[in-house]
């Protein structure tokens, strides 16, 4: 009898801390919300709940550490990248709305559909940089992708009246950059101060 009793208490426990596991959070979860909110406190450009959901949104991201996390990001921005020059490919071939017969938002969405494939380019040189601990040319070339967002978005408004059909595509896109150079920014050793 006496072992039947242990044997049901140590069942008993092992259900209690089993379940008590089951519900705890996993630690990616948390370095996810703890990377987040070390970037969104060192980057102004970047907000904590735009960080959080564009991780979480990769399944990858449930059991990724830091490093994982990074190449998360870069590939977030290059889907985000290819999908945004799909979009102005797309915008550009369209022969049924007038919208964008304008020369000049025709010139801006060329100028754009330029800048978005060298960036693709930029990108994939990124991420290998990144994957090779190669830091700092991963921060050049992420932060030319973040300028190209920038410049495409510009080029809207040089004329008055005119609205960027990119607006948003653009600022995920810049988000999105901002996001993977903090992490970059993470791994790079600290600057060197001279006295």
């Amino acid at each position: 009898m006496s072992s039947i009793l242990s044997i049901s208490l140590f069942i008993q426990l092992l259900l209690l801390f089993g379940v008590q596991d089951a519900g705890a959070t996993p630690p990616s979860h948390n370095l996810i919300h703890e990377t987040c909110r070390k970037c969104a406190r060192n980057d102004p450009n970047l907000s904590y709940d735009f960080c959080v959901t564009s991780l979480q949104a990769a399944p990858d991201s449930r059991c990724a550490n830091l490093t994982q996390l990074g190449v998360i990001s870069l590939k977030l921005t290059r889907q985000n990248l290819t999908a945004t020059k799909k979009y102005i490919r797309l915008l550009l071939k369209n022969k049924t709305s007038h919208q964008y017969d304008d020369p000049y938002i025709r010139s801006c969405l060329k100028d754009c559909f330029r800048l978005y494939s060298d960036a693709i380019l930029s990108l994939k040189e990124a991420i290998a940089d990144y994957k090779s601990t190669n830091y700092a040319d991963a921060n050049i070339k992420v932060s030319s992708v973040l300028d190209a967002s920038t410049t495409c978005e510009d080029g809207f408004k040089e004329k008055q009246g005119v609205s960027s059909p990119l607006t948003k595509r653009n600022g995920d896109t810049f988000h999105l950059s901002a996001l993977a150079l903090s992490i970059i920014n993470m791994h790079a050793p600290p600057p060197i101060r001279i006295h």
